[in-house]
């Protein structure tokens, strides 16, 4: 029987808990920040091989702004590390977390990163995937905006207004968890699907009234703008990065994800203890400020931590919530993508 508390460790090729996901119902949101089908779903580059002409195997890695793969990304280091065990690189930026599964669906990414709600989007849909980890709670990495001179001041003050968020993603359970609290009904209010870089064109331009959102696009557009918060996910949701591979991959490559997985361990340790530097590293890269960039670090937490019993039940828990709002078609059990 199993203990609400008990580990299951990954690194050196022990067995990882593994969940199955699959595709959400995203169409509308693009692969990248306008609408593109999923087998163009971000911009790819090949890292080079390091000079080894055996590398004949390839691992493909689908990482978003900003996140803890896009730190080892700029940090470099890993694709020296695969080319040990014969593996070569291929990295592709996507806006968020649907439009990275898009492409895991059409097979087109082996592993990536992603919030808590496009794997329950993506179960419901089919698509065989595995958790492999998952980042500390970050609550206050993800926030309901609303312009400077908004007459919003409540979440009452929602009701009948347009919000916006990335269909899908980690900010529309944030979303529901709000209103929940507020005594508000999901129909209460206008959601308009929008990923990131259009949803801040509507804000700025005044064409939606609250935007929810999460770092560093939260931090960019409120010190640019002077949004106020409405509310962050502080007391409402754990909002965490899973780490995610392929079915496939996992049973094939698991030694690929063992040099990934300590690899981002590493690079997240010293993220923690080095943030202003990690942020004059990261602006060039992501080309933004470093200001947006400092306090969207101060608001998230690092390092890469097995999936527990407890991280399932919680999964289970906003699986449940979707299906009743009607926001996926069928109901799903997450112990059934659990692998021993």
């Amino acid at each position: 029987m199993r203990m609400g508390t008990k580990k299951r460790t990954f690194f050196g090729g022990v067995t990882t808990l593994a969940l199955i996901l699959a595709l959400t119902l995203l169409s509308a949101c693009g692969a990248n920040d306008s609408n593109e089908t999923a087998g163009s779903a971000g911009k790819s580059s090949e890292a080079p091989a390091s000079g080894n002409a055996e590398l004949d195997k390839k691992i493909r890695i689908g990482y978003q702004k900003y996140a803890s793969i896009n730190i080892l990304k700029v940090r470099g280091g890993l694709e020296e590390k695969l080319a040990e065990i014969g593996y070569k690189v291929e990295w592709t930026e996507f806006p968020g977390g649907p439009q990275l599964l898009e492409a895991v669906n059409v097979g087109s990414i082996d592993f990536g990163n992603v919030g808590e709600a496009p794997p329950i989007f993506a179960q419901a849909a089919g698509t065989p995937l595995v958790y492999l980890g998952h980042s500390p709670a970050s609550p206050k990495a993800e926030a309901i905006l609303v312009p400077e001179n908004s007459p919003i001041k409540t979440g009452a003050d929602l009701k009948g207004k347009k919000v916006a968020l990335n269909k899908g993603s980690n900010v529309h359970y944030l979303l529901v968890k709000y209103l929940e609290r507020e005594g508000l009904k999901y129909s209460d209010i206008e959601v308009v699907f929008l990923p990131p870089a259009d949803a801040r064109a509507a804000f700025e331009s005044g064409s939606v009234d609250a935007w929810v959102i999460w770092e560093p696009f939260y931090s960019a557009a409120q010190l640019a703008t002077k949004a106020r918060v409405l509310s962050d996910g502080e007391g409402l949701v754990s909002n965490y990065e899973f780490y995610l591979s392929t079915r496939k991959f996992y049973e094939n490559d698991k030694a690929a994800l063992d040099v990934l997985l300590e690899q981002l361990q590493q690079s997240d340790a010293w993220a923690k203890d080095n943030q202003s530097e990690l942020a004059d590293l990261l602006a060039p890269a992501l080309g933004l400020d470093v200001p947006s960039l400092e306090q969207a670090l101060s608001h998230r937490s690092f390092g890469v931590e097995p999936i527990t019993d407890d991280i399932a039940e919680a999964q289970q828990k906003i699986a449940d919530v979707f299906y009743d709002l009607k926001l996926i078609p069928d109901k799903i059990d997450i112990r059934e993508a659990i692998v021993e």
